[in-house]
């Protein structure tokens, strides 16, 4: 377990600075101590400390390393609310980046999903709380389909949301700034809450099952 989190370091933008553009594998594995300690592992600290403040949270991975370069390039981490329901978090040269919903739906999923944003109290909802997010900055993105799915009248009032095969809302950015400081362990608390009603609903609606998540 690694220590508390106190923010990234200069040399975290050092090393991920190196491993811009292209970089040829030897290149990238000369610098795979660094990244750990720089890069990887305040991700770490960051995750057991939110889960220290809300344990709802502890649910947590952190990536490590793969072949292809925009892994070493950006840090990921997710953690798990309930089946496909998740808080995806990463790091990299634009700062801190965290977004959450549900997506990569299994079966049986998406019509759970449709059925829940045609009933009316259910979508109407959905609907409300997408609307409070956007206007609290967040994006709301996801696989959206071009087209309203078989069935379902293109006028429906909850069009938008049908068409949805995933839905995810992106935190605005951090920047730099934050994830320099153990400011970070603070945003993603105060996110985690404003996007828990969001992922209470996803949880109930259209995970097969759930963790609790106050």
């Amino acid at each position: 377990m690694t220590g508390a989190f106190n923010g990234w370091t200069e040399q975290a933008f050092d090393v991920l600075l190196r491993l811009e553009g292209d970089p040829p594998r030897q290149l990238r594995e000369s610098l795979r101590k660094e990244r750990e300690l720089h890069v990887r592992q305040p991700m770490i600290a960051l995750l057991n400390d939110v889960a220290d403040a809300v344990p709802a949270l502890d649910d947590f991975s952190v990536w490590g390393f793969r072949k292809e370069s925009w892994w070493w390039q950006h840090q990921g981490a997710v953690i798990r609310i309930a089946r496909q329901v998740e808080i995806g978090l990463r790091f990299d040269l634009d700062g801190l980046h965290l977004k959450a919903g549900w997506h990569y739906p299994d079966p049986g999923q998406v019509p759970r999903y449709r059925a829940a944003v045609v009933a009316e109290s259910s979508g109407a909802r959905l609907a409300a709380l997408t609307g409070s997010l956007g206007a609290r900055g967040y994006g709301l993105t996801g696989d959206l389909m071009k087209r309203m799915p078989s069935g379902l009248p293109a006028d429906h009032p909850r069009a938008r949301l049908l068409r949805h095969r995933s839905l995810l809302a992106a935190a605005p950015p951090a920047g730099d700034d934050v994830a320099l400081t153990p400011a970070a362990v603070d945003q993603v608390v105060d996110a985690a809450e404003e996007l828990a009603p969001l992922l209470s609903w996803l949880s109930h609606h259209v995970a097969a099952s759930a963790r609790a998540h106050a």
